[in-house]
């Protein structure tokens, strides 16, 4: 990255939050130059990159707690302007002589706030629909702080110092649903710390090939394991616009791929986009082992393993090759809890932290897109040129149907499940539900069928069934870090679990999941 788009911005310190990477998104999209450092970071490594101010990250500890995660080596609250989140604020109230306990009352999910005016909430509705995510909460501020909010229960939500430039919330401005989150930080950021909006997915391309260049030297190949989806669609696109012919592509038809999905990738990537594409059916071999494996975390080992295997025998028969391309994006990371001590494994993913000894003896990883959110990655996409049917085809976890398919993983089960799958998706698309209309605006982020190992008694024709339970799902979300359920039609629903009941084998009774992220994970395992 270039000088002028790294001096003057924001330092996150990261004190273990699942959303912290979600953070130095939005101050990007802000226009600002982000990077996240460990919480602990000393001030020579902050110092590095003459940040105008810091953002302290929310937790899972407790400040009160004997081993609570603390500030760096001389690095003190009031050093810089200061927004502190949730565990953040605590931090801030804490180090400045103000009171933080255990609630009585804790709030997860949506509250509604009422504030007062500050420079923080300049332009910004008094009262709010913000998330929460917290049990700790600052009962009395520091000196010199004011209360800038509070929740309908009576909770602090928010306290700043104008004078110093310090300021806490207890709900997390960078999350989607929100209220006013985007606005907050804006604030902060260019009002608060004086920042020039600089940075843009264009600044992130160059700044990508420029860092994958010089990683992968003049004569270095690169191996990709291309899924068919946009993160390894985009880091293909970046690591081809930098080296060329050098890229060779691996697609593996692990047999656990949606309807038709192995024969548009070869379509799309080989064939349209004229790429090096190798395409590997291994299907039996991905069943034989899952044969009689229930257990999630098991499952997505196991999968994880079986693709190791296969891409090896693949990787096996390039000579030269030295470097293994991932499209590993930011959530895969903090679920997995790749990067932090202090975070929390939400679920693993078999492209984060599950190489295999010998493949990180051998090769280097180039993952382009590590520090990115999807709709980031999208916007990347759009800026690289690629076409729409890529940068907007429906997110697919790694491990495939394996994870929607709960219970045994028999083909007959697994057919069922994609066909049920397709009916859902080609009526979200008949209804304009599952795309971008022309403003880009999108009414459901991700959308999919997951079959239940229960069974229910139903009835057709007269006679009594015994049948398997489907479950359909369908979100909204800008960063898949939080998600809502997507309310849709009653009439659409209807549709789409008549042709299901109607024209699937093995399935009598289907219904329509109403979590939200969290408390639930957006796939079921």
């Amino acid at each position: 990255m270039t000088d002028h788009l790294r001096t003057g911005g924001i330092i996150i310190l990261d004190f273990g939050s699942q959303y912290t990477q979600l953070i130095a998104r939005r101050v990007r999209e802000i226009g600002v130059y982000a990077l996240v450092l460990p919480h602990d970071a000393p001030r020579e490594a902050i110092m590095t990159h003459q940040p105008a101010g810091l953002i302290l990250s929310g937790g899972p500890g407790s400040i009160y707690a004997t081993d609570a995660p603390r500030l760096g080596d001389g690095v003190r609250v009031g050093d810089w302007p200061m927004l502190g989140v949730c565990y953040g604020m605590q931090l801030i109230a804490d180090a400045l002589g103000g009171a933080v306990a255990a609630g009585d009352t804790r709030e997860y999910g949506r509250a509604t706030i009422t504030s007062h005016d500050a420079t923080l909430f300049r332009e910004i509705p008094a009262a709010l629909d913000v998330w929460m995510s917290h049990g700790d909460h600052v009962t009395t501020p520091p000196d010199g702080f004011a209360v800038l909010a509070e929740s309908a229960n009576g909770i602090i939500a928010a306290m700043g110092d104008e004078t110093r430039g310090l300021y806490g919330v207890q709900f997390h401005p960078e999350v989607g649903h929100t209220q006013g989150g985007m606005d907050l930080l804006r604030n902060f950021v260019l009002e608060i710390c004086g920042c020039e909006p600089k940075w843009s997915p264009a600044a992130f391309i160059d700044d990508a090939i420029e860092r994958i260049r010089a990683q992968v030297g003049a004569t270095g190949r690169v191996l990709l394991a291309l899924s068919g989806g946009v993160d390894s669609a985009v880091a293909g696109a970046l690591i081809h616009q930098a080296i060329d012919e050098r890229l060779t592509s691996v697609f593996v038809n692990t047999g656990l791929m949606r309807k038709h999905e192995p024969q548009q990738v070869v379509q799309v990537f080989r064939e349209e986009r004229g790429m090096n594409l190798i395409a590997v059916d291994a299907t039996e071999t991905f069943l034989s082992r899952l044969q009689d494996e229930h257990e999630p975390e098991a499952k997505r080992r196991i999968i994880g393993a079986a693709f190791i295997d296969v891409f090896r025998e693949q990787a096996d028969a390039l000579d030269g090759v030295r470097f293994l391309a991932q499209g590993t994006i930011y959530p895969d990371v903090i679920e997995s809890a790749a990067d932090h001590q202090s975070a929390k494994t939400i679920k693993s993913h078999h492209n984060v932290g599950g190489l295999p000894q010998d493949f990180k003896e051998r090769f280097d990883l180039v993952e382009p897109l590590r520090d990115l959110f999807k709709d980031e990655v999208r916007r990347v996409g759009k800026a690289l040129g690629l076409p729409d049917h890529i940068i907007w085809r429906q997110p697919f976890p790694g491990p495939g149907l394996g994870i929607r398919c709960l219970g045994d993983i028999t083909w007959e089960r697994l057919e069922a499940l994609r066909e049920a799958d397709a009916i859902f998706l080609d009526e979200l698309d008949r209804a304009g539900l599952l795309y971008p209309d022309a403003d880009g605006h999108a009414p459901t982020a991700q959308c999919f069928a997951v079959l239940l190992p229960v069974k229910s008694v139903g009835v057709m024709g007269d006679n009594r069934t015994y049948e398997e339970v489907l479950v359909l799902r369908a979100v909204t979300t800008d960063d898949f870090m939080t998600a809502d359920w997507a309310r849709l039609p009653y009439d659409l629903l209807a549709r789409a679990s008549s042709r299901i009941v109607n024209r699937v084998k093995g399935i009598n009774r289907v219904t329509f999941d109403v979590t939200s992220k969290p408390p639930a994970t957006i796939e079921w395992e």
